[in-house]
């Protein structure tokens, strides 16, 4: 969970809503709201003096007739969203929960939120499922942390911070903040996982004795034989590290005491000088391993981008060996948490952040939303593969496709059903692929997307941002629009999130450019997935 200079300042200007807010959180109206964690503001737009709207929270009108807000995403009624937190399926029900500030729709006051859904499309909110407890271990917010299965009762381990007044005592010293990070335990016997008990104390207390660390935060626990695996994001002065502790899997002490083995993989920073280690490349956090086919996948964020390393875990050492690593994601898109679906398939959620101001952030009443289910996979080469999961394609509504004729070169296009809520899928064939989205006003396009061989490597552009990808002769492209968020997945490779703050005018039409020839272009209306538009 990272706080950047921005959100920090924010925050403390805040400090009396935050404050006012907690009493709703508790209040029966938090039932109606879920989601949160800090952002990235460094937007391609400078920040513009906006009217805020005295009133919180935000009415249902002003929610619904925002043109930016996603349709098809999970996001919050209203308040500021980040990390999502221990998916699962349990008990024939997919469970997600997220950083939440439920007074605000900047970064703030931590909480978990909590949806539920049949599908992972679907989604129900249900009660806010963590707060802050007064004068505790996370007197100062519930961060992240993840799902475990206990013998059947469902457990979550995580990050509770509280301030400190000494900082030799804290883990997390930025300037502003000395808080101490420890890790926690929740348990419940509730099918639907809506209320929580606290372990009073924290199950890890401190880093490991002598090791001065950038931070100490995000658990992830798995079960592996006859023991509970947990890795924690951490890092020191040189570079960013991933901590990995033992318990016992049976017994009193399961998920309560825990033994620190050694790091699973460590890194160097980017030799930057930063406030925030994050930034530096000196923390790494929300770390995950998980098995998938016959090797491991660790993925971790730091830097404000997410990265992916395929390699062996010693099952004896519990030494992890990295053989390719890469980009997840070039875009806005970070945090992220994985689960297994009913059918075994290992899942992909991340945080698609923000990209504007926190002043315009207010005027909205919303921020942050979660990002399609992502399945993940490894191809014959050993790079991690990721496409949209099945469930969206029920979403689908009124479909369209370009006549390509005997020219497939001559720039096909297709106007878009819904404007800014669709799906649009493009192959081509050749060296340069571009895929432009313009609307009716007339001005520069809304968003162009390229796939451009340099060398031996074709990389996915949108303006500055760009992902490396084979340089295979074929570019598949789905790219999702809903409201202000686009998600393009390229030949299963390539991930590249971008948020647009900039209302479509009349109707979105998808156009085929470039020197690669057109194989296929065709659209589809993407149903919201609730009748408001408020995905509750």
């Amino acid at each position: 969970m990272k706080i950047s200079d921005h959100t920090r300042r924010a925050f403390l200007k805040q400090s009396a809503a935050i404050a006012a807010a907690a009493a709703f959180a508790r209040s029966p109206l938090a039932a109606q709201v879920a989601v949160a964690r800090p952002q990235d503001n460094h937007g391609p737009e400078p920040a513009r003096l906006i009217s805020l709207p005295d009133a919180w929270p935000p009415s249902a009108r002003r929610l619904a007739m925002d043109p930016l807000r996603p349709q098809f995403h999970l996001l919050p009624r209203y308040g500021w969203m980040n990390d999502p937190n221990a998916p699962a399926f349990w008990r024939g029900k997919y469970h997600i929960f997220f950083q939440y500030n439920p007074g605000a729709a900047t970064w703030g006051d931590m909480h978990w939120a909590h949806a539920i859904s049949s599908d992972m499309v679907h989604w129900q909110h249900l009660p806010v499922a963590l707060a802050p407890t007064p004068a505790s271990a996370d007197s100062d917010g519930c961060f992240t942390g993840s799902f475990v299965d206990d013998s059947g009762t469902a457990a979550i381990v995580y990050t509770g911070v509280e301030s400190v007044s000494d900082p030799k005592h804290a883990t997390l010293r930025d300037g502003t903040h000395n808080f101490r990070e420890t890790q926690l335990l929740a348990t419940t016997a509730d099918p639907l996982l809506r209320s929580w008990q606290k372990l009073p104390v924290p199950v890890i207390a401190a880093p490991p004795q002598g090791m001065q660390v950038t931070g100490f935060r995000d658990p992830s626990v798995w079960r592996q034989g006859d023991f509970f695996y947990m890795t924690v994001g951490s890092g020191t002065s040189q570079g960013g590290m991933v901590l990995l502790y033992r318990s016992p899997a049976n017994g009193a002490d399961a998920l309560r005491e825990w033994e620190y083995l050694h790091p699973l993989f460590e890194g160097h920073g980017n030799g930057g000088s930063a406030k925030d280690p994050v930034d530096s490349g000196t923390m790494w956090e929300c770390p995950e391993l998980f098995p998938l086919g016959d090797r491991h996948v660790l993925i971790y964020s730091t830097e404000r981008k997410v990265y992916w390393v395929v390699g062996q875990l010693d099952p004896a050492t519990m030494k992890f060996a990295a053989q390719k690593s890469g980009l997840l994601d070039g875009g806005n898109y970070y945090a992220p948490k994985t689960q297994l679906d009913a059918a075994g398939n290992r899942i992909l959620w991340g945080w698609v952040s923000e990209a504007r101001p926190d002043d315009e952030l207010k005027a909205a009443g919303w921020a942050g939303c979660i990002s399609l289910p992502r399945v993940l996979g490894i191809d014959s080469a050993g790079t991690l593969t990721m496409e949209p999961a099945q469930q969206v394609r029920s979403l689908r509504g009124q479909h369209v496709a370009a006549t390509i004729g005997r020219n497939p070169a001559a720039s096909p296009s297709v106007v878009l059903p819904t404007g800014a809520c669709a799906e649009v899928h493009a192959v081509f064939q050749g060296q340069d692929a571009v895929l432009r989205l313009t609307d009716d006003s007339g001005a520069q396009p809304w968003l162009e997307i390229s796939a451009t061989v340099v060398g031996d490597t074709r990389l996915l552009r949108i303006g500055e941002r760009s992902v490396p990808m084979p340089a295979t002769d074929e570019v598949d492209l789905r790219v999702f629009v809903d409201g202000s968020v686009v998600e393009i997945f390229a030949n299963r490779t390539a991930c590249l999130t971008q948020r647009v703050y900039r209302k479509v005018e009349g109707s979105l039409r998808a156009s085929a450019l470039g020197v690669a020839a057109v194989e296929t272009l065709e659209a589809w209306a993407m149903r919201p997935i609730s009748s408001d538009r408020l995905t509750i």
